[in-house]
C-alpha cells in the first residue's frame, strides 16, 4: 500500500468518526516538477476510473453535485468517499460547481443559499483531498435578459468575495472557468476572467484556461502568456463537436507552447464528448502527450 493511499484511508476513518482532519491527512497535492504539465486527467464519473487508469491517466475530475453532493446528507457523501478510496487513480478536482437553480446574478441572486451550499462543498472537498473546484456554472451565472451587465459583474464579484474566504478555510482553490458565449453571457474569455480574478483579489480564487472555449471564442494563446500567473488549472477538447483530442486532428501546439512559456506545471483535464471512451482513451492521451512534446 502506498503512503498516499494509507493516509487517504486513515482520513476516511477519521471522517467516519467525525474527528477533525489535519492538513497533512487531507493533502494530496502533487509536488511541482520541472517542465510543464504535471498530470493529465478526465472530467468524468468515478465509474470510469479503472478504464482511465489502465490507459495511463493520472486523475479524475468529478462533478460537485454528483461526488460531493452538497445537497445530500453526510451518509451519501461518505459512501462516495469510501468508493473513492478504492479507485486506482484519485479524484483531484470537481466541476459543475453551483446548480442553475441557485442564481449567482440577476434579480433572483441567492448569495446566502449559495454560501450554505458551497460551504458544504468546500468542507467535503477537503475531506476528499480535492485541490480545485471549477467555477463554470453557466446556468447560475447567466445574466437574465434586460438585467444590467455591470450590475451582474458587481454581484458576481461580491459573491466570490463572500465564498472565497470559506474556500481558504478548507484549503480549496476555486478556479474561474470562462465559458464560450453560446453557453453563458458572463465572462467569456481568459483575458476577461483575469480581470475578475484581480477584482476579487483572493488567493483561493484563481483562473482556468479551457482551450475548447478559447478556440470557440477565437481567443489566442497569448491570453495564456499574458495571464499565466493567475492560471491554476486547464481543460482541453477539440473545437469541432467538443471532441476528444485526435478526433478531428485539432492542433493544440500554440496553446501548449504558451503553457510551456509560462512554466505551467499544473493539471490538464480532457473535458468533452467521447464517441467511445474505451477505444479512444489511449489515443486521446497519446495525442496530447505528442503535441506537448513537440513544443
Amino acid at each position: 500500500m502506498t503512503p498516499k493511499r494509507r493516509d487517504f484511508l486513515k482520513m476516511m476513518m477519521l471522517a467516519g468518526t467525525g474527528m477533525a482532519l489535519t492538513p497533512k491527512l487531507i493533502s494530496c497535492k502533487s509536488a511541482k516538477r520541472s517542465g510543464y504539465i504535471t498530470d493529465i486527467g478526465v472530467c468524468t464519473s468515478v465509474n470510469n476510473a479503472e478504464l482511465l487508469a489502465q490507459n495511463g491517466y493520472d486523475y479524475i475530475e468529478e462533478a460537485v453535485g454528483r461526488f460531493l453532493v452538497p445537497a445530500a446528507d453526510e451518509d451519501t457523501f461518505l459512501s462516495n468517499l469510501e468508493t473513492a478510496s478504492r479507485l486506482p487513480i484519485p479524484v483531484r478536482a470537481c466541476n459543475n460547481f453551483i446548480p442553475g437553480s441557485l442564481k449567482s446574478v440577476g434579480p433572483d441572486a441567492a448569495h446566502q443559499d449559495i454560501l450554505q451550499y458551497t460551504t458544504t462543498a468546500f468542507r467535503r472537498a477537503q475531506q476528499a483531498g480535492i485541490e480545485y473546484i471549477v467555477f463554470g456554472s453557466g446556468g447560475s451565472r447567466r445574466v437574465p435578459e434586460g438585467f444590467p451587465h455591470q450590475e451582474a459583474i458587481e454581484q458576481f464579484v461580491s459573491l466570490v468575495k463572500l465564498i472565497a474566504p470559506v474556500a481558504g478555510e478548507y484549503n480549496v482553490t476555486m478556479v474561474l472557468e470562462p465559458l464560450r458565449r453560446a453557453e453563458c453571457n458572463l465572462i467569456n474569455t481568459v483575458a476577461y476572467g483575469a480581470r475578475i480574478v484581480e477584482m476579487v483579489g483572493h488567493p483561493n480564487f484563481t483562473l482556468l484556461a479551457d482551450i475548447y472555449h478559447m478556440l470557440d471564442m477565437n481567443e489566442s494563446a497569448d491570453s495564456i502568456i499574458n495571464h499565466g500567473s493567475l492560471i491554476d488549472h486547464m481543460h482541453i477538447a477539440e473545437l469541432e463537436g467538443r471532441s476528444m483530442p485526435g478526433t478531428h486532428g485539432e492542433d493544440f501546439t500554440p496553446y501548449f507552447s504558451a503553457m510551456k512559456k509560462i512554466g505551467y506545471t499544473g493539471m490538464i483535464s480532457l473535458e468533452g464528448n467521447w464517441s467511445d471512451m474505451e477505444t479512444q482513451a489511449s489515443s486521446a492521451l497519446n495525442v496530447v502527450k505528442e503535441q506537448m512534446s513537440n513544443v
